[in-house]
This record gives C-alpha cells, sequence and structure tokens, in this order.
C-alpha cells in the first residue's frame, strides 16, 4: 500500500525557477520559506513536502487537503470587503512546529503520524468554478503554510484572477524576498501569524524571528493589504514588555495595520497553560493602542470582550462596523471607505456597498464530490 508520502510525490511539478537554485554537488537551494533549506539528492526540506530530485526542486501541486467556505471574518480580515464569502482551501504541511497548532491535521501531516488528512485529486479550473458557484469573492490559501506550497497557489490564484475573484494568504509569514516578489502580482491581501516577539519563543516552533518582521515590511513596502494576528498564550508570549515591544514594531511600520490579539485554546500538544482570558486580551489591546495603533481587535471570545470586535474611526471613534463572532450587525461606511461622522478615509479595501453577509459560520461547500475525489492508495 502506498504511503502518504508516495501519493504526495506523484503529485508535484517542478519548482518555479524564482523560488530556487543549483548547488554544489547537486543539491538545491529553495527560497519558498525563511529557513532558505540547502536540500541533498534524494532529501526533502524542513516543510517535507519540497523535495530534490536528481538535482531539480519539485513541489506540491494538483491537489487539497480540504476545501471550506468561511466568513473572511474567520481568516480574520475585519478591514477588507466585509460580509464576503472566503473560498478557502489547503494542501499539507508547514515550515513550523507548533506545539498548538490549531490546523495540524494538515499542516504536521508528514511530521505526526496521527494527522490524517488525505489528499483530494484538484485542478485550478474546477475550484474557481466550485468558488464561484457558491457565492466566493475571495480565494484564500489557508489551513496549512501556503508560502511552501506557493506554486499551486498562484496557479490557482490566476483562475481566481481571470474569474474576477481577489485572492489572499493565511500565513505564519516566514517569507523571502524572493517569493514575496513571486507572489506579488497575483496576491491582494495577507494574514500574517506574529506569534511573538522574541526569537528564543520563535526557535521553539521552528523558525526564526527575524523573516517574519522582513516579510511584514515587505508586504507593506509592496502596498498588499495586510492584517496581523498574534494568539494570545498565558506564560508563552502574553506579558507586557513583548507586547510592548511586538506592538510598537508594528505600529513604527504603520499604524494603519489592524492587530488582532487572540484567545487560546488548549490544543495539539499545548495542553498545560490556562485558556486565555477576556481580561488577558482587553489588557493586550490596550497596550496596541498604547503604542499607537489605530485599530485593535480581540477574538475568539465572542461578545466578551466589550467592543473590541467592532471597528471605529481612528480619528473620530464613530462606529462603523459592528460585530459579534464573525457576524456583521452594524456597516456604517461611505461607499468611498470613510467615516460617514467626519470622512477620514478608513485604511482597508472597501466594497463600493455593503452586499450583505452570505454566510456567519463556516460551511463546506455543497457539491464536494464533484469538486474532488479522493485519491487511491492502491
Amino acid at each position: 500500500m502506498a504511503t502518504l508520502r508516495d501519493i504526495l510525490n506523484e503529485r508535484v511539478c517542478e519548482g518555479d525557477p524564482a523560488l530556487w537554485e543549483k548547488l554544489d554537488r547537486n543539491r538545491v537551494r529553495c527560497y519558498a520559506c525563511g529557513h532558505c533549506c540547502p536540500i541533498p539528492e534524494g532529501q526533502p526540506g524542513v516543510c517535507k513536502v519540497r523535495f530534490n530530485h536528481g538535482g531539480t526542486l519539485f513541489v506540491p501541486y494538483g491537489y487539497v487537503a480540504g476545501v471550506q467556505c468561511d466568513p473572511i471574518e474567520k481568516k480574520p480580515f475585519f478591514h477588507a470587503y466585509p460580509g464576503a464569502l472566503a473560498y478557502s482551501f489547503g494542501m499539507l504541511g508547514c515550515d513550523l512546529h507548533c506545539s498548538y497548532c490549531q490546523n495540524w491535521v494538515t499542516s504536521q501531516a508528514l511530521r505526526d503520524a496521527d494527522a490524517v488528512s488525505p489528499p483530494l485529486e484538484a485542478h485550478p479550473d474546477l475550484l474557481i468554478k466550485d468558488a464561484l458557484a457558491q457565492g466566493a469573492k475571495v480565494v484564500v490559501s489557508t489551513y496549512n503554510e501556503p508560502l511552501i506550497t506557493s506554486e499551486w497557489a498562484v496557479a490557482v490564484f490566476r483562475q481566481a484572477r481571470h474569474a474576477g475573484l481577489l485572492t489572499a494568504y493565511v500565513s505564519n509569514g516566514n517569507g523571502t524576498p524572493q517569493v514575496l516578489e513571486y507572489l506579488h502580482p497575483w496576491i491582494d491581501l495577507y494574514k500574517v501569524d506574529l506569534k511573538s516577539f522574541d526569537d528564543r519563543h520563535y526557535r521553539k516552533l521552528g523558525g526564526r524571528l527575524q523573516p517574519i518582521l522582513d516579510t511584514i515590511r515587505g508586504l507593506h513596502r509592496m502596498g498588499i493589504w495586510m492584517e496581523i494576528v498574534t494568539l494570545l498564550i498565558p506564560g508563552f508570549n502574553d506579558s507586557d514588555d513583548e507586547l510592548r515591544k511586538l506592538t510598537a514594531f508594528l505600529a513604527s511600520v504603520s499604524p494603519d495595520i489592524p492587530w488582532h490579539v487572540t484567545a487560546f485554546h488548549q490544543d495539539y500538544k499545548m495542553t498545560s497553560p490556562a485558556d486565555t482570558r477576556p481580561e488577558d486580551l482587553q489588557r493586550a489591546a490596550a497596550i496596541g493602542r498604547n503604542a499607537g495603533l489605530g485599530y485593535v481587535y480581540a477574538g475568539n471570545l465572542p461578545g466578551q470582550v466589550e467592543g473590541l470586535e467592532d471597528t471605529h474611526c481612528h480619528h473620530c471613534g464613530e462606529l462603523l462596523i459592528q460585530r459579534c463572532g464573525y457576524s456583521i450587525e452594524k456597516y456604517n461606511l461611505t461607499p468611498q471607505g470613510d467615516c460617514p461622522a467626519c470622512h477620514a478615509p478608513i485604511p482597508g479595501r472597501w466594497s463600493k456597498k455593503f452586499d450583505g453577509q452570505i454566510s456567519a459560520s463556516p460551511f463546506l461547500h455543497r457539491r464536494r464530490a464533484q469538486l474532488v475525489k479522493i485519491l487511491s492508495r492502491q
């Protein structure tokens, strides 16, 4: 019987030349993520899914590990087309190994024998056809780390752009200048998980802090709309000192970057810290506002965070969007994306009018059997 690795090794293409180069002794160097792995012949990189065969880098292509329709607020994007439906797809593998990962069945599939997410055959045309049928406005690469499957994402995004859809990444941000330049023509929105502001913490997760900071600066410089999420984990990244440094960094890049500080709950291998409390999120949000950030949100505890799910004008304080969880309860922006009270432009990507909300909760798409077929293990 074929193993998962055998199956994935059959669904590959050659890596784009922009994302790798040949080295000596039949090695290659990959530039899809911040590890910049020098990969020996016959071996994969840190991500486990990009591998060297005969001195050529081969990368994932032609499958998905899951497809789901989400409110765009779940990603979370609060300043990009509120109420829109995000058609979300993902592959397998990750360049980090966070012990609290909430998508571990896909991200850790080649590291953890308990992570089982059978791949499903897919083609960009079929994915986009299905996205249109569901009423999606945005197509999002998520669930695993999209940077390490960027060739596949770009193939899907090309079809999405041709069909008039927007595109997005939900990513750990462990990028390189090469992969950001590769993505730049094809991506509209980017969510970065800034997991900590301590390099020692990042090394426990299998990465480094500096590439994430460089990615945030690079995305802002390129003009790609970006929102930042920090999962607040008691005893790991929730000290006042670390939060002050993290939010001061974000404000130095731009005070207009929305920062979402979200509640941790015990998951995967991290079961010892207590779950994040509402008052922890409120404390972190206050630190972010004091650092000069204009748009700070608290997530994962709907209705418990005293207005920190809502968007207010940074200039006059007018309530612009009222939310509870992923649900939009009031929308009060002008067609130009301005505050109706003081006419200050509100940073973000806004529709000319609020089209309502297709769904306030995630759901599996209706015609799954028509879209993909489970790969045979025979």
